[in-house]
């Protein structure tokens, strides 16, 4: 009897996302976190090493974040590691960036298990080259690696598996590797070094932690920069902070902490990577400022002449001074903005940077005491951010952008396919049907499908429809001149019976 047919349930394989492997809990066997992960171990054993490759014997760094199962999927990882020749190094619970960064430093790969912002049912890991984040080329080669070691353990003997008919292990696996502290030290090393000299002293800010991994560094770092920090809603229980869909609900939670005068709410998603910035004004009322808009002014801030986002950021840069060095829009997930970088970067350019309409930053080259980090980071911004403002408030400082709005929402636990299948469907008849002068919409200008479909019509708004990549959702985007009509652009797309839910009904029959 072979090992697949023991197996009491049917397995279901990881896919890909936007940005690492995810899927259900439930699906997250020991068994499949191992075949997944050794695959892609040995594929980067098969790279040379100034493509990334990495060699037996060598570090190989993994952390995790504060999601209860994480811990679970860590164990089968790092059999994966030892299983591949790798010496597991533990960097302990750590915001991915900091991993990432540490791990790179001593050119050396890593894995971080995270479900980033992704709902609490859900989980998986990200894994990184010795040179940087896996990208879109990689993919097809990796699951060929997947796909033949997964025979290869399927076809095993059941007796002689590591593996019983439930996918655990039969014997229990060593012990962790000890936790090592020198990551998250180097990743608070660089931003006390590159903001040598400045000072945040007089400003007081609220940092909402809830189940943040970097929550207590974020706390650190502030107030080693020399602001007042005061650290509220921490909490015990996986909080799923999506900074691309920050809900009502979750703005009015935060508000309720602001209980005296602050100058600011920083906080961060669950594995850190992505910033979550508002400003509070003399009513001590806050005001959520965009991840897109962020990068702006982070982009201004170092004074970058390359700039690279996906297709779904708001499209104010193309109407404020960093017009001149943006590059063509990319596909949406940081694979694709890295590889933009990576084009401005072999163009000559100097300082490179790019983001996401999550806010996570990208900086795609070496600058003076800041050395490069080409994946999502959220302390960066953050930081640029506050020190921009040089004594003024946020609403100031973001109220010198071009006044473009934006608002992002998403309808949950909605297949891929019928996304898919309305993307088929909006062609501009279909359009003119759906989004109308109901709905505020004027005359559709044109259609950009570089990912999903973005709709620009005559009055200036923007409504982009998309899957996830991570998830069974489907998004909207909105762009408008006003906050308000970005707001409505977005709740007619997801209400019940709105546009999204209309256009699904179509599917369907």
């Amino acid at each position: 009897m072979t090992l697949l047919s023991s197996l009491s349930y049917h397995p279901v394989e990881l896919k890909f996302g936007t940005s690492g492997r995810r899927g259900e809990i439930i699906h997250l066997t020991p068994l499949e976190i191992y075949i997944n992960v050794l695959a892609e171990v040995e594929y980067l054993l098969s790279l040379p090493l100034p493509e990334g490759g990495i060699r037996v014997g060598d570090d190989f760094y993994f952390a995790t974040d504060l999601r209860p199962s994480s811990p679970d999927l860590a164990i089968p990882a790092v059999e994966a590691l030892r299983a591949a020749g790798m010496n597991p190094v533990n960097c302990g619970r750590i915001p991915t960036p900091a991993l990432t960064y540490y791990a790179l430093a001593q050119g050396k790969g890593s894995l971080m298990v995270t479900g980033s912002h992704i709902p609490f049912n859900r989980n998986g890991y990200k894994l990184n080259t010795s040179r940087g984040e896996l990208l879109k080329h990689h993919e097809a080669p990796i699951n060929a690696f997947v796909a033949k070691l997964r025979q290869r353990i399927y076809d095993e003997a059941a007796e002689s598996s590591l593996f019983n008919a439930e996918g655990k292990f039969k014997v229990a696996p060593a012990p962790m590797p000890a936790e090592t502290t020198a990551a998250a030290g180097m990743y608070l090393d660089r931003y006390l070094k590159f903001f040598a000299g400045k000072s945040l002293k007089g400003r007081r800010i609220l940092v909402y932690q809830h189940s943040a991994v970097g929550r207590d560094m974020l706390v650190d770092v502030l107030q080693r920069l020399g602001a007042e920090v005061v650290a509220a809603g921490r909490s015990d229980v996986f909080v799923p902070i999506d900074t691309e869909n920050i809900e009502a609900s979750q703005l009015a939670a935060i508000q309720a902490l602001v209980d005296s005068p602050y100058d600011a709410v920083a906080s961060i998603d669950g594995d850190s990577d992505r910033p979550l910035l508002l400003g509070v004004d003399a009513e001590q009322k806050v005001r959520f400022f965009g991840g897109d808009l962020i990068g702006m002014v982070v982009a201004e801030y170092l004074h970058a002449d390359a700039v690279v986002v996906p297709i779904s950021c708001n499209d104010a840069i193309d109407r404020g001074v960093l017009a001149r060095v943006t590059a063509p829009k990319t596909r949406i997930g940081s694979p694709y903005v890295i590889a933009g970088m990576e084009a401005a970067l072999a163009q000559g350019k100097k300082v490179v940077c790019g983001w996401e309409a999550n806010g996570g930053f990208l900086l795609g080259s070496d600058l003076p005491n800041l050395r490069a980090l080409a994946t999502r980071d959220a302390f960066l911004p953050l930081l640029c951010a506050l020190f921009a403002a040089d004594g003024g408030t946020l609403g100031e400082l973001f109220d010198r952008l071009p006044a473009r709005f934006s608002k992002a929402a998403l309808l949950k636990d909605f297949p891929r396919a019928t996304s898919l299948k309305i993307l088929e469907r909006l062609t501009p008849d279909t359009i003119a049907q759906f989004f109308d002068a109901s709905h505020g919409f004027s005359a559709l200008e044109r259609i950009d499908r570089t990912d999903g479909v973005r709709m620009i019509f005559t009055n200036g708004d923007v409504a982009h429809v998309r899957p996830s990549g991570n998830a069974d959702e489907l998004r909207i985007y909105a762009v408008a001149d006003r906050q308000r009509r970005a707001d409505e652009i977005a709740e007619a797309g997801i209400a019940p019976g709105g546009i999204l839910r209309r256009l699904e009904s179509i599917i369907e029959k």
